[in-house]
């Protein structure tokens, strides 16, 4: 069972010596509320740099979902077409960039389904796209992963 606060290490029974493939991460998924990025606790934010610290020198992607971007801005409360053209969802996306070191063609807004009762296609357009990209990123890590096996 997963615990932040005990890390998994050499000594314990489900330490894995030789993962294969299949048991590896490849890519690391960050979610960050939109509405609540500028009072995230320093605790969190400091924990999470040390997260991409350690995972960027493995090599493994690393992306940020910034959900809630509806509860964020109110012109993409009123039209989620209009997340892209956001100023504030825009620097919402650099702010994240600048404070988790995640490049920004890493970072996609998303809204969370929460008070719908049917599907939306504007909210799945932006899930989707975000879920592209992941697996993008994961697939280019195989490959290269593949590469380094083959050299």
């Amino acid at each position: 069972q997963f615990n932040p606060i005990y890390p998994l290490d050499d000594d314990s029974k489900y330490y894995n010596m030789n993962p294969t493939v299949n048991d590896r991460a490849h890519c690391l998924v960050y979610v960050v509320p939109a509405d609540q990025q500028s009072i995230m606790n320093e605790h969190v934010l400091k924990l999470m740099k040390e997260i991409r610290k350690k995972v960027s020198d493995s090599d493994i992607p690393q992306v940020v979902l910034l959900t809630k971007v509806d509860e964020a801005c109110l012109l993409v409360r009123n039209d989620l077409q209009k997340v892209y053209r956001s100023t504030y969802i825009k620097a919402q996306i650099e702010s994240a960039s600048k404070t988790l070191g995640i490049p920004v063609n890493c970072i996609f807004p998303v809204k969370n389904y929460s008070g719908e009762i049917s599907l939306n296609d504007e909210i799945d357009v932006l899930s989707l796209t975000a879920l592209l990209q992941i697996l993008r990123f994961a697939n280019g890590y195989l490959l290269n992963l593949d590469q380094k096996q083959h050299n």
